[in-house]
């Protein structure tokens, strides 16, 4: 089969791996109908680099058609279409049994102190492959896989797999509710659903903070006002005399690692990833630092006993906060990989409306067939021909 394949050195390509098979009675095997580029795959081009090796399947938002499904699968059967879960999650061990389903104790990563595997994100993550490509191998599919009707466009299902349930986690992380105000930091994907859930679950006011016009445009199309953090001094400043000189009551960190600012940061970043990688994992595991500018404004624009509620995915070890500043002004920080499967049922119903409240049928930008994945991941990073978000289609 086709698969997208990481092959060193920030270069990806598609190339004929052999097809998965069932290895577990607990497998399923989906045939991939469309798959997306995340915001959290660009992070594979520096910080996470070096815990790949070539060869490595690459992707973790898929959806399909089941195949072919093992001896201890009862609810499934060839020929469901299915989203799949980035994380692979158990559903009844001690932390799935507390709905912490990226904690899930099955399929937690122990030799390297992460938490449950997810598909195509490095030997961090279990080394499993991804979901960019025309076949994938589903491990734990008694519970992951959700079922979705057939008739409709993969796109109204599809975001379901990543980008949907986790700006739903940040929303409902943020304590969002009728009557709140809440800033979001970064709309790329993330940010712009969780502009469109706070507004769905009855936010007063969102503020959209970005610096890229069409995306600052297509988050006011959904009821956010847009700030362009390149024409103010201070984002967190401007997000106090936005609100009441106060701040909102909460602010949603949709950035993550990828943040501008900080060049010697970036520089390190850099650095680190020309070193060989048994080099460049130790010192990532120990040194590794992150661009820290959006968090920091996220902790110093929130109005004071907010909520600061972290979506964007971090990589640093050593950061420096401003524990003395949050201390006084009693922020709480809410934060973690999404557990998909706690927030998928609210999502899945939203997504079945036909009046599309979260706008799943108008995120997607650019629609490419699966051999022009390189180019993909190229404009994607580079934030080049307005694209927001990159579906694949094997």
């Amino acid at each position: 089969m086709k698969a997208l394949t990481w092959q060193g050195n920030q270069n990806v390509q598609v190339i004929d791996v052999p097809d998965p098979q069932i290895l577990e009675p607990t497998d399923a095997i989906v045939r991939v109908t469309s798959t997306a580029i995340c915001g959290s795959d660009l992070h594979l081009y520096g910080v996470l680099g070096p815990y790949l090796k070539a060869g490595d399947v690459l992707g973790h938002e898929a959806m399909g058609i089941v195949e072919e499904v093992g001896s201890d699968i009862s609810d499934l059967r060839p020929g469901d279409r299915v989203v799949v879960p980035f994380n692979i999650s158990c559903g009844f061990c001690w932390m799935c049994s507390r709905q912490l389903f990226s904690q899930c104790e099955t399929t937690q990563v122990r030799s390297q102190g992460k938490g449950a595997a997810l598909f195509g994100y490095t030997s961090l993550y279990g080394s499993v492959p991804g979901g960019q490509a025309e076949y994938l191998r589903v491990p734990q599919a008694q519970f992951g896989p959700i079922k979705v009707p057939h008739g409709t466009p993969d796109e109204q299902f599809l975001f379901l797999s990543d980008i949907l349930p986790t700006a739903w986690q940040a929303v409902a992380y943020a304590g969002v509710g009728p009557g709140s105000t809440v800033a979001v930091l970064g709309l790329g994907p993330v940010g712009q659903f969780a502009v469109r859930i706070a507004k769905h679950l009855g936010a007063e006011r969102v503020i959209g903070v970005d610096t890229v016009a069409e995306r600052l445009a297509l988050a006011a199309r959904y009821g956010a006002e847009p700030l362009d953090f390149a024409a103010v001094d201070d984002v967190a400043d401007s997000l106090i005399e936005l609100v009441d000189g106060r701040g909102p009551d909460a602010v949603i960190d949709a950035v993550g690692m990828e943040a501008h600012g900080n060049r010697p940061v970036a520089l390190a970043q850099k650095v680190t990833g020309l070193l060989p990688d048994a080099i460049a994992q130790r010192v990532t595991d120990k040194f590794a630092v992150d661009r820290m500018d959006a968090l920091h404004a996220a902790v110093k624009g929130v109005r004071r006993g907010g909520v600061v509620s972290i979506s964007g995915v971090y990589g640093g070890e050593v950061d420096p906060m401003p524990m003395m500043e949050m201390f006084d002004r009693q922020v709480q920080l809410r934060m973690g990989q999404a557990n998909v499967r706690q927030w998928s049922d609210q999502a899945l119903a939203a997504a079945m409306d036909p009046a599309d409240p979260l706008g799943v049928l108008d995120l997607v930008t650019h629609r490419l067939p699966l051999a022009d994945a390189p180019s993909g991941y190229e404009m994607f990073r580079n934030k080049e021909d307005g694209c927001v978000k990159v579906v694949l289609q094997p």
